[in-house]
């Protein structure tokens, strides 16, 4: 019980020093994992009576580098086509031509900018691509009239719309819960429309509080020129983001070709000769690895915490107070998770890039909730994280590049968050119970 005890006690501190910033996210992760072996009394080194090696040094810290290795390979290929997609001028043609749909209708034009950020952000990923594509969209919100902070959270759930459906976002969720990539697609798609018609009613909320006219500004500005492209090659281009999630969720495409077959997609449509071709491949592929390196060392830090707590020597230990705690019932998963899912921000317990990879693994292992039902609580969540969270370095991008205030973009999104999430967790029940 006083192991138990100081476990709980070692994640509340960890817990709060990332929530107050003292210390990183990515070193905090594995300090967490090696605290919690080290109080469940699992050796640094040793073996078991079969010679099998049980020591942390190995089965956690060595071990945890690489649980997420497919996961991490394919946050590198969606960065690779992401900036592929950035550099041939891919995502910036989508966008203004988008905007060039709406007209002198700021209604119009903020729905179909929604879209297409929806659509781009499918594949891509990383802080280079929010801010190629925020720099294009948050200006031609405000020129038709939106106010800074609407256009701000309005960009950011259109962001979080996309993430829902990000391939790559999948393989790392189908790592943490031990699942197929189908049944993390089939929960999302739930996800994807609550997400979908929350933002709309956001967007008709922002117009009729802040007196926007749906029918009437002045015209779009083009502030800096677009790399043009044009003809069927140019067209065909532009369906790159559409590629990857095609070959995945109707061929059942393995997610790292898919994006392979994205990358050479997009260069068959936009190179001019076989040597740009070349060059612009190997810079992207550089430019891709270093775009995707936060989410890399953060996933290193997961697959640590997450042999740490699935450590046979662990759950002996904390078994018996998640028992008590997590619910086993319909109704008490609901009230439960529902009343939790806030609990997602600051990298908090139900972050499945903080605590929540964790904890997860520990829930999963009680044996009281199935794995898909795990899945669906934290997903749930994790709307709130991906869109809300002010330590997320898009939102504090975002933020600053509006002018407005990273904690007032929180507290605008999270009702219509909050809600998401229940629908989620509501949906989770009534399929996995």
């Amino acid at each position: 019980m006083l192991q138990g005890s100081l476990i709980i006690v070692a994640f509340v501190i960890i817990a709060a020093l990332m929530m107050t910033k003292k210390i990183p996210t990515l070193l905090a992760l594995p300090l967490m994992a090696v605290v919690i072996c080290i109080i469940a009394g699992v050796p640094a080194v040793g073996v078991d009576a079969d010679g099998n090696s049980i020591g942390w040094l190995q089965t956690v810290v060595e071990n945890g580098t690489v649980r997420m290795g497919s996961a991490i390979m394919a946050v590198v290929f969606g960065a690779w086509l992401g900036q592929l997609m950035n550099k041939t001028g891919v995502t910036e043609n989508i966008i203004k031509k988008s905007a060039e749909l709406g007209g002198d209708r700021p209604l119009i034009v903020t729905l179909i900018m929604v879209v297409a950020c929806a659509v781009l952000f499918t594949t891509l990923s990383g802080l280079g691509s929010i801010i190629m594509v925020g720099s294009i969209v948050l200006p031609i919100l405000i020129s038709v009239g939106v106010p800074s902070m609407s256009a701000a959270c309005i960009f950011l759930m259109a962001f979080t719309c996309g993430l829902t459906f990000n391939i790559a976002n999948w393989k790392t969720f189908s790592s943490l819960f031990n699942l197929d990539i189908e049944q993390i697609k089939g929960f999302e798609i739930y996800m994807l429309v609550a997400t979908v018609i929350a933002t709309l009613i956001l967007v008709f909320v922002e117009f009729k509080r802040n007196g926007v006219k749906f029918a009437f500004s002045a015209p779009v500005s083009e502030p800096n020129p677009t790399k043009q492209l044009t003809g069927v090659r140019g067209g065909l281009a532009m369906l790159t983001p559409l590629i990857p999630i095609i070959l995945v969720a109707v061929f059942k495409v393995p997610v790292c070709p898919a994006f392979m077959a994205g990358i050479i997609w997009i260069l068959v449509f936009t190179a001019k000769s076989f040597s740009k071709a070349m060059n612009t491949l190997v810079k992207t592929c550089y430019d891709g690895i270093t775009d995707g390196g936060p989410a890399i060392i953060l996933m290193i830090g997961i697959g640590i915490l997450y042999l740490a707590v699935t450590h046979s020597m662990v759950k002996e230990v904390l078994n018996p107070f998640l028992l008590a705690v997590i619910p086993s019932n319909k109704i008490g998963y609901i009230i439960f998770f529902s009343l939790l899912a806030p609990l997602s921000l600051y990298r908090g317990p139900m972050n499945l890039f903080g605590l929540g990879s964790g904890i997860a693994a520990l829930v999963i292992g009680l044996g009281t909730l199935s794995p898909l039902a795990v899945m669906g609580a934290f997903l749930a969540a994790e709307r709130i994280q991906g869109c809300g969270d002010p330590t997320n370095t898009q939102n504090v991008w975002t933020a600053n590049f509006a002018e407005v205030d990273v904690n007032g973009i929180t507290k605008k999104l999270l009702p219509y968050l909050w809600a998401v999430a229940v629908i989620g967790v509501v949906v989770s029940a009534f399929i996995y119970f």
